[in-house]
C-alpha cells in the first residue's frame, strides 16, 4: 500500500480504506453469528444445518482457492524483503520464508500462529508509528538525504537533464528513437532518455541482462520533491522543518509544489531488443492527492471498475478463511465482537499512518521503480540501518503470521474438510493432524513457486485478487445461511463454485494478466 501511495498518491490509500471498511462489515454481520455457529472450519459453518457433501466439496475448494491467492503476494513480498536485506535473490527468500511457515505451521500449529499474528502487529503500530514520527521531524525539504549502498555510495538517483544541442555538443550518437525516448550512445555506453517536450531527461533502464548499463547494476531509489509550494527555492532545499502531520499534508498538496513520480514503460528497438525504461514525471501536489490518477471513473465500463474492486474489499475481508478462522478460536460471541472492534481501532490506525509512510516515501527518494513494494523499509532506511533492519522485521514477521494462518486454513481444508468429511475416510484426531501436515507443507510449495513466478508485481494489487473470489464465494453463501431461512444447500453450493468461476475467470482472463504476469 505504501508502494502504492508513492506512486499514485491518493488512489493507492483507497486500498486502506477498502480494507479497513471490510473489518466493518465482519463486525456487524459476520463476527457473532458465525461463532454462535460454533464449528472449527469454514465448511463446518456452512454445513452447520445440512450435512450436504457438496458444500464441503465447494467450501473446502473456495478455502484453498482463496488461500493459494492470498499466498502468491505474501510469498512474493517475502522475496523483496530478503533482496536488500540479506542481498540474496528474490528466489531465495520466498524459499526461506516457505520453510519457515511450513516448519511453524507442521510442528506448532494454531498456537504459534496466534502468538505471532499477536506479537507482529503491536510491532508494527509501535515501530510504524515511529518511522512517522522521525518523518514529521524531517518535514520536506527539495535536498533528502542519500540511501547509501555497501560500498557507502550514494544509492540517490537524481536525472540527468540536457537539451538535444547539449548532447550534440557532447558527442552524443543517436541511435534510435521510440516514440517520446531516444536512445543515446557516448563511448559505447548506450542509455534512454525521454524528451518531455522542452528537453531531454536521462532514464533508468534494464534489458534482459543489463540494469543501467551494468550486469551488477542497482535500478536507484527514486521520488522526490523538486519544488515546495510557498517556498523560494532557497528555502525549499533548507526545507519545512518539523511538521504535524496536517501541516505535512497541506504542504505535499500544495498546488504550486512539484514532485517527481516514476512510471515505466517498454520499448523495443530496431534490433528487437526489449528494453524497459523507468522515466520522471513531474505532478503538482493537487495532482499527487487527487483520485483518478489509477482509478478512472469517466465511462460507465471504469465505474464499473471501481465499484467491483471497492465491494471486493469490502465483502472479502468478512469471507477470508484465514480470518473466519480466528473467530473459532474465542471462547463466546461477546468476545468474538469485542475482539473485531479492537482490531478496527488498530487496523484503522495503522491504515493512516500508511498514508505518510507512503507520501514519505514518495518524496524521500526510497521507490524502488521497478518493485515498489519496499517503499516503507526504504524509507526507514533513510533514517539509518538499525530502524530498517527492525522495520524489515517486522515486515517480515507480518508475512510469516499472515502465511501460517493461510496455511492452517488451507491444511485444514484438505485433511478435515475434504479427506475426513466429503471422502467419508473417517479419520482419527492424530491421522487427522498427520495429513494437516502433509496438506500444509505441499500448500507451501506452490505458494512458493507462484510467488517467485510474479516478482515485481504490486502486493496490493495481488491480494485483490484473493478478496474478490472470497467476496464473490464465501460471503453470498454466509449471508444466505445466517439471515435467509429459505436457503437450501444446493444454492449454497452453487453459489461458491459461480463465485469461484467468475472471479477466478474474469481475473485470469483479464487485460491487467496480459499486460503484467503473462
Amino acid at each position: 500500500i505504501c508502494g502504492m501511495i508513492a506512486t499514485l498518491g491518493y488512489d493507492g490509500f483507497l486500498y486502506s480504506i477498502g480494507y479497513l471498511a471490510g473489518w466493518v462489515v465482519a463486525l456487524f454481520v459476520v463476527a457473532e453469528p458465525m461463532k454462535r455457529l460454533g464449528k472449527y472450519t469454514f465448511t463446518d459453518a456452512l454445513d452447520a444445518k445440512f450435512n450436504s457433501r457438496g458444500i464441503k466439496l465447494s467450501a473446502a475448494i473456495s478455502t484453498l482457492v482463496v488461500s493459494i491467492c492470498y499466498l502468491i503476494p505474501q510469498m512474493n513480498g517475502a522475496g523483496s524483503l530478503v533482496e536488500p536485506l540479506l542481498g540474496l535473490p528474490h528466489w531465495v527468500g520466498v524459499i526461506i520464508v516457505g520453510i519457515i511457515v511450513i516448519t511453524i505451521v507442521a510442528t506448532a500449529g494454531m498456537t504459534s500462529t496466534t502468538y505471532v499474528q499477536f506479537l507482529k502487529g503491536g510491532l508494527l503500530l509501535i515501530f510504524s508509528t515511529i518511522l512517522v514520527g522521525f518523518l514529521m521531524f524531517r518535514g520536506a525539504s527539495t535536498d533528502q538525504p542519500s540511501l547509501t549502498g555497501d560500498d557507502g555510495e550514494s544509492l540517490r538517483y537524481i536525472p540527468v537533464e540536457m537539451t538535444v544541442a547539449d548532447m550534440e555538443a557532447g558527442g552524443y550518437e543517436l541511435l534510435h528513437t521510440s516514440g517520446d525516448f531516444s536512445k543515446y550512445s557516448l563511448d559505447g555506453d548506450a542509455s534512454w532518455w525521454v524528451n518531455d517536450g522542452s528537453s531531454l531527461w536521462k532514464c533508468q533502464w534494464q534489458t534482459a541482462d543489463l540494469v543501467n548499463g551494468d550486469p551488477d547494476g542497482l535500478l536507484y531509489p527514486v521520488g522526490r520533491i523538486k519544488a515546495l509550494g510557498g517556498m523560494t527555492a532557497d528555502e525549499a532545499a533548507k526545507g519545512t522543518g518539523p511538521q504535524n502531520p496536517i501541516s505535512f499534508l497541506a504542504q505535499l498538496t500544495h498546488p504550486d509544489t512539484r514532485i517527481e513520480q516514476w512510471h515505466k514503460t517498454k520499448i523495443v528497438d530496431e534490433a528487437g531488443t526489449k528494453t524497459t525504461v523507468f522515466y520522471p514525471k513531474t505532478v503538482t501536489g493537487t495532482d499527487q492527492m487527487k483520485p483518478g490518477v489509477k482509478f478512472k471513473v469517466k465511462t460507465g465500463w471504469e465505474k464499473t471498475n471501481f465499484v467491483s474492486l471497492m465491494l471486493a474489499l469490502f465483502f472479502g475481508t468478512a469471507a477470508l478463511p484465514h480470518i473466519l478462522i480466528r473467530y473459532y478460536t474465542v471462547p463466546s460471541p461477546a468476545c468474538a465482537r469485542k475482539s473485531t472492534i479492537v482490531a478496527i481501532a488498530a487496523i484503522g490506525f495503522f491504515y493512516i499512518l500508511t498514508l505518510f509512510m507512503g507520501l514519505g516515501a514518495g518524496i524521500n527518494g526510497t521507490v524502488n521503480p521497478a518493485d515498489n513494494n519496499m517503499s516503507a523499509p526504504l524509507l526507514a532506511m533513510s533514517f539509518g540501518g538499525v530502524l530498517f533492519a527492525i522495520i524489515s522485521a517486522i515486515a517480515f514477521a507480518t508475512v510469516l503470521g499472515t502465511v501460517a494462518g493461510l496455511i492452517v486454513a488451507a491444511s485444514g481444508a484438505v485433511a478435515h474438510d475434504l479427506m475426513d468429511r466429503y471422502s467419508g475416510m473417517d479419520l482419527t484426531e492424530h491421522q487427522k493432524v498427520r495429513a494437516g501436515k502433509v496438506a500444509a507443507f505441499v500448500v507451501g510449495i506452490i505458494a512458493m513457486i507462484l510467488g517467485i513466478v510474479f516478482r515485481g508485481v504490486n502486493v496490493s494489487f495481488l491480494v485483490g485478487w484473493a478478496f474478490a473470489v472470497a467476496a464473490s464465494a464465501n460471503l453470498p453463501a454466509i449471508l444466505m445461511l445466517l439471515f435467509w431461512p429459505k436457503t437450501t444447500a444446493q444454492g449454497i453450493t452453487a453459489s461458491i463454485f459461480v463465485g469461484i468461476i467468475a472471479a477466478l475467470g474474469i481475473i485470469l482472463t483479464g487485460p491487467a494478466m496480459f499486460a503484467g504476469p503473462y
